[in-house]
């Protein structure tokens, strides 16, 4: 993965410019060393595609950060979509996944007043990082594959999750190290990914993208009463699947869903839509690519390319 522009604002930036302005690669700005993002994990963040230099659904991934940064009492820093715009700016527009993180600052500086940041003890507060990549080439070739999952079980009831805050059910921080050893076990087992079971074998979501799958005209996915992510891309489905003459279930599943049906993907922000082809070693739609994943890959590229 290249880095193709890194800017950052706020007063806990180590290297921004005077008022905290926002500086890029080369001089790649650094955070304070007892930020709590560093220390705790106490940071949240998204991760968006551009295409044709336009963030997608930019004011939806806003949003869904705000949510985030309140969950965890984080004061979010002003100018989060000017900051997004130079970053694409800097990474020469094109297609680029783009994300934005905000830290918390150091235990105990920073407050949010009067819709400005306050530097209490001199010493640093809220921080905001935009940062460009390019698009792994590994995408397209998934994409034309289809992805190999197998089920992991989280050993948690996900409806006592959901009712429990202070878990941050559906709270997207940079807290991912659970996720990514999820996705480590996946492809130590010969698959690519993975999902996520509940204790009474409740199915989730992926670790990094919302589950999916079609059973005759019907797409079921995962209730986010169940404590997932409110995915970006999950929702835009939502919306575009009945333009398709598809219905879209919410509910509650267990495997046995899953594996008797017509065909499978993922979809996320980043990876867009990810056909499945097996679960648990056991084929999906006779282990090919769907053709409803490709029919809403399109109209998902389609919807990014129209005017906003």
């Amino acid at each position: 993965m290249a880095v193709l522009a890194v800017l950052a604002t706020g007063p806990g930036v180590v290297g921004a410019g005077p008022g905290g302005a926002p500086v890029g690669v080369p001089s790649r700005p650094a955070l304070d060393p007892l930020d709590l993002a560093l220390v705790r994990g106490e940071a949240v963040f998204e991760a968006l595609r551009v295409f044709g230099g336009r963030p997608f659904r930019l004011e939806a991934h806003l949003d869904r950060l705000a949510a985030s940064a309140r969950a965890i009492d984080l004061p979010l820093p002003g100018g989060l979509e000017d900051l997004a715009a130079r970053a694409v700016a800097a990474a020469g527009g094109g297609e680029v996944v783009l994300r934005l993180i905000c830290t918390k600052g150091p235990e105990g500086s920073g407050e949010p007043r009067r819709g400005a940041l306050v530097d209490r003890d001199g010493d640093g507060g809220p921080a905001a990082f935009a940062i460009c990549t390019d698009i792994p080439a590994s995408f397209e070739q998934e994409r034309a594959r289809g992805l190999r999952l197998v089920l992991l079980t989280t050993a948690t009831d996900p409806l006592v999750r959901a009712a429990s805050p202070w878990l941050l059910a559906g709270v997207k921080t940079i807290s991912y190290a659970t996720n990514m050893a999820a996705q480590r076990t996946a492809r130590a087992r010969g698959a690519d990914d993975a999902v996520l079971v509940g204790l009474g074998g409740e199915l989730l979501e992926a670790p990094t993208a919302s589950l999916w799958w079609r059973t005759g005209q019907t797409l079921f996915t995962p209730s986010l009463d169940l404590g997932i992510l409110a995915g970006i891309t999950r929702a835009t489905l939502c919306d575009l699947a009945p333009t398709l003459g598809l219905k879209v279930l919410e509910g509650v599943y267990t495997a046995e869903d899953l594996l008797a049906a017509d065909e499978a993907f993922l979809s996320s922000s980043t990876r867009e839509i990810m056909p499945v082809v097996e679960v648990d070693a056991t084929p999906i739609a006779g282990g090919h690519p769907g053709p409803t994943a490709a029919t809403l890959q399109s109209a998902l590229r389609q919807l990014a390319a129209s005017p906003a």
